[in-house]
């Protein structure tokens, strides 16, 4: 035997390697947008808990500014390392859309915020109107639920693959006999 024949007879591939196969692009993609989303959830985060504990600033207006910065972060990390290999079209399409499909996100997120605080808050203000129960629906809730719309929405709007070029029409062949 050389060195590249094993002496196990080929096999087909186990259920863990044909899924890698299958969705191994799709991992990468979401490997790399959950780190530029890990970032800029920090930047968010940190500047959330800034503006409303040593600022001042009233929680829904914290969280939109928060937000806002901590988008402009994730654009260029998405634009430039996970979807880098996508075709890139008109860039102020790509920023237009990025933003709006991110706004759609923040009000998922404020509106968790919002049903919280405001919402439940009004039930029980002891547990609803405090900073944890501010993060939990904003950060673990909102976040949540608004990062799994966003990467469906960036990925099918924004940051497209290139399309396949059309085929051209089939015609049929009238030659006599057929």
């Amino acid at each position: 035997m050389t060195g590249d024949q094993s002496g196990n007879p080929p096999t087909r591939p186990g259920l863990v390697r044909s899924l890698l196969d299958r969705f191994g692009h799709l991992i990468r993609e979401l490997s790399k947008f959950a780190t530029v989303g890990g970032i800029a959830f920090l930047i968010d985060f940190a500047l959330f808990n800034y503006l409303t504990l040593a600022r001042g600033v009233e929680p829904v207006t914290a969280r939109a500014v928060s937000t806002v910065i901590a988008a402009t972060v994730a654009f260029l990390g998405n634009r430039f390392w996970t979807w880098r290999h996508r075709v890139r079209s008109n860039p102020a399409r790509e920023y237009a859309l990025f933003f709006f499909f991110n706004t759609v996100g923040l009000g998922i997120a404020v509106g968790c915020l919002a049903a919280s605080r405001y919402g439940l808050g009004s039930v029980w203000p002891a547990v609803f109107r405090t900073p944890l129960a501010d993060n939990v629906a904003s950060y673990v809730v909102g976040t949540g639920l608004g990062t799994l719309f966003r990467f469906w929405s960036y990925r099918r709007f924004v940051f497209v693959e290139a399309g396949n070029p059309r085929a051209p029409e089939a015609t049929r062949d009238r030659s006599p006999g057929a």
